[in-house]
């Protein structure tokens, strides 16, 4: 059924008293569309699959509509289009951002991507859902918070745990203290679900623009494990499941913590890599955290999935679905601490692109959170303690690790400022 505008409505002549003669679904209906100043209009910056989940997710939301669609497949390109027929289709992200047409961008690339089309984003003027982890450095997590402030632009982190009630009443339940002082924490991720085995290099096929897949990442032959969501599993993509599943369970350990501003202090770290090498990153790690407060956080493979707050009182383990303690009564618990409350991830962000207020996982978030992967993975790498500051957000005494907290783009590809 068509929806009636008031300006239609009364053309019609229907005006006045003749107005109370209609069924009420009717008179409702007349008055209910939305203004164009009220919808949101988005364009997605890769549309391959977790881009289509978060496309088929904002196409649900009654106050977006889909503008524009990129992504260097051509094949992901079209896939997309075909939920989203009317929206406009690039290749290139900047031609995206050159629409003025489009109010927000939803960024869902590999991880080297999120800094340059995130800060591009803001500085034209579109606020951004960006996925998890927000960053591929810490360096690059700091120029995506310092871009958001200087632009004034909503900036939600695809951590969308944050905006499920069972780890937001764990976390109020730890940080209202129901399980007592904190004493460790631990955070079990997934092994790497690398679809193996290796494969030699090869030519890039046809539908994708593997030059402008790598844009800043250094210059390397093509190879059908290294792109798509395999990326994962290379360190000039990513981080592994240190970042890829960590961005999730550390982003909880975080806020139960209420170290959303803060960090660790010292890292340390074991690993054990394929025997056969089919990826860069270890196939399992065990990475030590250590917070000023005492707080000892264990966090790899091996450990239940999810996030375990070790207290004086007892425990509470929380992952997708379910929340556990132990004592069990814990979970009774009246808490004074109130955590902002979200229902929906995406449905906040666009809420808060209305509002202009900071929504549940804002981008100082998300950089704090993914510093913590990056710690461990620096950790990882060099095969040494990291002793950081996070206050300064720096390294500390080791040259070599704090100049891995940035990598350099490849010509002509550079953050903006």
């Amino acid at each position: 059924m068509p929806v009636t505008t008031r300006r239609d409505f009364l053309s019609t002549g229907l005006a006045g008293g003749a107005i109370l003669a209609l069924p009420p679904s009717l008179y409702r209906r007349a008055f209910a569309e939305v203004p164009p100043s009220e919808t949101i209009r988005l364009g997605f910056i890769g549309v391959g699959l977790q881009g289509t989940a978060n496309l088929k997710a904002l196409l649900k939301q009654s106050t977006a509509s889909v503008a524009g669609l990129c992504d260097v497949d051509s094949k992901h390109l079209a896939a997309a289009s075909a939920l989203a027929p009317k929206a406009a289709t690039h290749a290139d992200y900047r031609k995206l951002l050159d629409d003025k047409g489009i109010d927000a961008v939803v960024v869902t690339t590999p991880d080297h991507w999120h800094a340059l089309a995130t800060t591009a984003a803001c500085a034209a003027g579109k606020d951004v859902y960006c996925e998890k982890p927000l960053s591929l450095t810490i360096d690059d997590g700091k120029a995506m918070v310092a871009a958001a402030r200087k632009y004034k632009r909503v900036v939600q982190t695809g951590t969308q745990q944050r905006s499920s009630a069972e780890f937001r009443r764990a976390c109020e339940l730890v940080r209202g203290g129901a399980i007592g002082k904190v004493t460790s924490v631990k955070v079990g991720l997934p092994a790497p679900n690398f679809a193996g085995p290796a494969v030699p290099n090869a030519d890039a096929p046809a539908n994708l623009d593997y030059e402008r897949w790598l844009g800043p990442a250094p210059l390397k032959p093509y190879n059908a494990k290294h792109v798509h969501y395999l990326f994962r599993f290379f360190w000039d993509y990513s981080g592994g499941q240190q970042t890829n599943f960590g961005a999730h369970h550390l982003d909880i350990a975080q806020w139960g913590l209420n170290r959303d501003e803060s960090g660790p202090t010292t890292v340390t770290a074991k690993a054990r890599y394929h025997k056969d090498g089919w990826y860069e990153v270890p196939e399992w790690t065990e990475i030590t955290y250590a917070y000023d407060d005492g707080v000892v956080m264990t966090c790899g493979q091996g450990l239940p999935g999810g996030t375990t707050f070790v207290g004086e009182k007892g425990t509470i383990f929380v992952t997708r679905g379910k929340l556990t303690a132990d004592p069990a009564e814990i979970l009774k618990a009246e808490v004074a601490v109130k955590l902002p409350v979200s229902t929906s991830h995406h449905g906040n962000w666009l809420d808060c692109v209305k509002s202009r207020k900071l929504p549940v996982a804002d981008v100082a978030i998300g950089h704090r959170s993914a510093t913590v992967c990056h710690l461990g993975n620096l950790a990882v790498r060099t095969g040494r303690k990291i002793t950081w500051d996070p206050v300064a957000e720096s390294v500390v005494g080791d040259a070599e690790a704090a100049a891995m907290v940035s990598r350099p783009y490849r010509s002509p590809w550079k953050l903006e400022s």
